[in-house]
């Protein structure tokens, strides 16, 4: 069989949807809308976590933005009852993510933890992942950017910076699951504690919005958070099976 040969089998298997017969964790998010107060902290730790690049006014402008959650603002009601309603959004990690089956070089891919992940140094920038993401949460770098002396020092060392050409997105901190994971490891468990992984947005929440966690844990405080009445999934019709799950606002 030929390499060309080799690598198309290897391409139509692991672009596949929902390629682990059984994840070894499932991580999921829960957002309670009732909580959030729009206050972007999440956003803020999540560029600081991530080496995520401010690009400016002028590159915002040309709708050159890189922001792995951002916070959607929506009014409710009519004058003069409208509230004001804010809504945290990033990547979903879909268990049928389009995404990972449009991609030509299988850069996106769902791994054993239940997550779809990127592999930076295999994507050629298509944007064929960001076109077909119906949550818009998929970033192109237009630029290979750089941190001036002293700015440098705060770069994450765990996590990447992604060059010119690139598409990124969140990662649910997969650096800090992975770091659990390993002192489990080293502690001589099988598996993660709920509650010992915190992405920076989590980590970051003031109100507590947010909860992470394993959902095949069933005494998780994110399995009991995704199962309570309130919960929803952005754009459930379109059956991509997200890995967010929003609790809906109670007016008072």
């Amino acid at each position: 069989m030929s390499l060309f040969s080799r690598f198309m089998d290897g391409w139509r298997k692991y672009r596949k949807p929902g390629y682990y017969d059984e994840f070894d964790y499932h991580w999921t998010m829960t957002v309670d809308l009732d909580s959030c107060t729009g206050c972007e902290a999440c956003m803020t730790a999540c560029q600081a976590e991530n080496n995520i690049p401010l690009i400016g006014e002028e590159e915002l402008a040309k709708g050159r933005e890189i922001q792995w959650i951002r916070v959607e603002r929506y009014w409710e009601g009519e004058y003069p009852n409208a509230k004001l309603n804010f809504l945290p959004m990033m990547c979903q990690h879909c268990d049928a993510a389009p995404c990972e089956t449009v991609c030509p070089v299988s850069a996106t891919y769902h791994n054993q933890d239940g997550l779809n992940t990127q592999i930076y140094n295999r994507c050629i920038g298509t944007r064929s992942c960001a076109v077909y993401c119906p949550y818009e949460v998929r970033y192109f770098n237009y630029y290979n950017h750089h941190w001036d002396s002293p700015l440098d020092q705060q770069l994450n060392p765990d996590v990447s910076v992604r060059g010119k050409g690139v598409m990124e997105k969140c990662t649910f901190c997969i650096q800090r699951i992975r770091e659990a994971k390993d002192l489990a490891k080293d502690d001589g468990r099988r598996r993660v504690r709920d509650g010992e992984v915190q992405p920076a947005c989590v980590q970051s929440c003031p109100t507590k919005a947010l909860i992470f966690g394993d959902r095949k844990d069933s005494e998780s405080q994110v399995y009991q958070s995704m199962n309570n009445p309130r919960a929803y999934k952005v754009l459930d019709e379109l059956n991509t099976d997200s890995s967010v799950v929003y609790l809906k606002k109670v007016d008072a």
